[in-house]
């Protein structure tokens, strides 16, 4: 990594730890700051925060008010997850101390090339593969992946060469805590209206995706969803080389799907039909990733190989095991409607749909078609159970059961299907009601269909 001298010396308090701050506190401190971490969780009960204060780190827990600043700060390093009205963060952007992201850092040290991936959807299979087709056949150094995907990006960039490619999987909530970050190449997933709660607009929202492109020059590349005019329209807002993808067949200037085949600029890539996770949200995703092993010179050898054989990724559309003529997926990682519809679309078999969770203050009558159109019955849970059973009414569907949460919807669903059908852990809401993460609500479902059919997840 770049040794730069921009934290040498200087106060830096670090807010939030998990893995994030964790890292981003070591990778300060080997940067020559004088390092200071907050997490509003009790020392007793906080494993890393001991583990910092064991290795020389001034630790703070409990409330982050107002006056934590009160030592005087350089830089405030603050984890995605805190919100930006929060009173300290208030505070320090009202004293003008700047205020960045885990990311940040990690731009600012890499010595690696930088592909960056956002978007509401799709950005961890696409990230992912990505990651795999510039690995394939590569000749010198190595293709990671790290950020968003669960990987901390601030102790991967410390292990990178300029030799490397970095595949870094960006959140709205990482883009907005950065000013200088500039991937080489950016991938722009798709938007929709999600996480409002901390961005509050919908403006503010895509100005923090649109971040992922701010900083780029003419010799970068900014690869761009062209299935949407909103999204169309965005790609004039760069410096960069826009290279489109589109499974609509909306430009050819790039990766796209004519006639059930894949391209780049003309030239043939594979069958759609030949992608090994299923949907047509993946194969939008493997289209941004064409583009990207295109621009990077990957065979399309290379990129058959992967597409061909990648099974899809924990927690996303994932196929856990089969068992009496009834397939089971995991797709916790769909927290809105879009990921569910998508979902949905993927699968010819009637479904039995296990849904709901955190209430954010929409309905979710924009699923009726989906609803009619693939799900036989609907399994509900979570804050949201009664506004997706109004849904569910409307959409005609007939078999509509409440339950506690997802480890008691799974026997329900062995009830309520047959052979051939589809067993769908896909919940259009945030897991926070119930659970702290949504691996945390994938892992649950995974064993309780491992419990109900004692066959093991296939992996």
């Amino acid at each position: 990594m770049k040794q730069i001298t921009t934290y040498q010396d200087k106060k830096v308090l670090v807010l939030g730890l998990a893995k994030s701050g964790v890292n981003a506190a070591h990778l300060l401190k080997r940067l020559g700051a004088q390092v200071t971490v907050s997490d509003v969780k009790p020392l007793a009960e906080n494993p890393d925060a001991q583990a910092l204060k064991a290795a020389g780190f001034t630790v703070i827990t409990g409330e982050q008010t107002a006056d934590l600043l009160d030592p005087g700060y350089d830089y405030i390093v603050k984890n995605p997850g805190i919100f930006y009205d929060v009173p300290v963060v208030k505070r320090a952007l009202a004293e003008k101390i700047p205020v960045i992201g885990e990311m940040e850092l990690v731009g600012e040290v890499a010595d690696a090339e930088l592909i960056a991936v956002t978007g509401s959807n799709g950005k961890t299979t696409t990230t992912t593969m990505i990651q795999k087709m510039v690995a394939h056949d590569r000749q010198a150094g190595k293709a990671v992946y790290a950020g968003n995907i669960g990987i901390p990006a601030s102790k991967v960039v410390q292990e990178v060469t300029p030799d490397d490619t970095l595949v870094l999987e960006v959140s709205s909530f990482m883009l907005a805590e950065t000013t200088e970050f500039h991937p080489h190449i950016a991938v722009l997933t798709n938007i929709f209206s999600n996480h409002l709660d901390y961005h509050k607009t919908r403006a503010n929202y895509v100005a923090a995706k649109m971040k992922i492109t701010a900083n780029q020059t003419a010799d970068d590349y900014f690869v761009v969803n062209f299935d949407n005019q909103e999204w169309r329209d965005l790609s004039q807002n760069t410096k960069a080389q826009v290279v489109p993808f589109s499974r609509q067949d909306q430009s050819e200037d790039g990766a796209y799907e004519k006639d059930g085949i894949l391209y780049f600029k003309q030239e043939t890539i594979m069958p759609a039909s030949d992608i090994k996770v299923p949907g047509d949200h993946n194969v939008e995703n493997a289209l941004a990733a064409i583009a990207v092993a295109k621009i990077k010179g990957v065979s399309t050898a290379a990129i058959v190989a992967v597409l061909k054989s990648f099974g899809g990724v924990r927690h996303r559309t994932q196929f856990v095991l089969e068992a009496e003529g009834r397939q089971y997926y995991n797709d916790s990682k769909a927290t809105d409607m879009e990921a569910t519809e998508m979902a949905l679309k993927g699968f010819k078999a009637p479904v039995v749909l296990l849904a709901g969770g955190l209430d954010r203050g929409y309905t979710f009558e924009k699923m009726i078609p989906s609803f009619k159109a693939h799900v036989k019955a609907i399994i509900l849970f979570g804050q949201t159970a009664k506004l997706l059973e109004d849904t569910a009414k409307q959409a005609g569907i007939q078999t509509i059961k409440l339950t506690d949460n997802v480890e008691t919807a799974v026997p329900l669903a062995y009830q309520l299907s047959d052979p051939g059908d589809i067993v769908l852990l896909s919940p259009a809401n945030a897991s926070w009601d119930q659970y702290p993460n949504f691996e945390v609500r994938g892992d649950r479902f995974i064993k309780a269909v491992e419990q109900l059919t004692g066959k093991q997840e296939e992996k």
